[in-house]
Parts: C-alpha cells; structure tokens; sequence
C-alpha cells in the first residue's frame, strides 16, 4: 500500500509537471524591441491580421509597478480559427492565436505560443487534426522567423 501511495504521488508529480505541455518557447537571437518587431512584420507578411497588443509592461506601469517586458500580440485569420470553433464553441477563450514575447531576468528574451495540437486535444475537438498541424507548422515557421 505504502508504495502505491508513493507511485501515485509520483503519477500526480508527473501530470502537474506537463500541464504546460502546449506552451513553446523559442529563445531569441535578438532584444526585446527587435523579437516583438520581427513578430509583427512575420505575421504581416504572413497575411494574418493583428487583433490586439498586450504590453503588460507599460500596464504594469501605469499601475505604479515595475516587471521586465511581456507583450501579448493577439493575431489570427477566422479562416483558421472557425472551424475549431464550430466543433467545439467554448474553444473560442483559445482564439485568436497569442504569441508572446517576453524577457527574463538575466536579460535574455523568449517567444512562447501554445500549440493547436495541444488547443485541440484540451478541447476535444474531433476532425481537425490536419488543420491543427498545418496551424502548428505556421506558428513554428513564424516563431523561428522572429527568433533567429
């Protein structure tokens, strides 16, 4: 019994650990003002539209507070999101695809996104898995492009 305690510890240890399974992070080649400005032109030559920029930063700010720059650039085509959500319309907190550019501590800077294979598997959408690994190869040729 008390090894089957320990062994579903571990078990439990081992999904917690994986819950962000879905988020990629790319290190970056470059500063922050050059990544967010890499991305930003990436997704227009790319054709997608940019629905929003979140500078948290600048927020944060504003508030009185102080944190190392993170902006969320909000981007998409419904063309590539619709079809997921119309199989499985709560999905949509997912949608549009997020990127997001941030800096750590040591000054070194990072481009996180999460994965459509992984949006899809959380939401259980059925009968688009082509679709997501075809958006997945985007986001991975657009996060390389502003990285390196």
């Amino acid at each position: 019994m008390k090894y089957a305690l320990i062994a579903l510890g571990m078990l439990m240890i081992s999904f917690t650990a994986s819950a962000d399974e879905g988020m990629k992070t790319l290190a970056s080649k470059h500063g922050f003002h050059d990544t967010q400005t890499r991305l930003e032109a990436v997704l227009k030559e790319k054709g997608l539209t940019v629905f929003a920029k979140i500078d948290h930063a600048e927020g944060a700010e504003k508030a009185g507070l102080k944190m190392l720059p993170a902006t969320v650039t909000i981007f998409g085509n419904p063309k590539g999101g619709t079809p997921f959500m119309v199989a499985a319309p709560e999905s949509a907190i997912d949608f549009p695809l997020k990127a997001l550019v941030w800096e750590n501590s040591a000054g070194k800077v990072f481009l996180s996104y999460n994965a459509l294979t992984w949006v899809v598997a959380r939401h259980h959408i059925k009968g688009e898995d082509a679709l997501a690994t075809k958006l997945d190869g985007l986001q991975a040729a657009i996060a390389k492009a502003a990285t390196e």
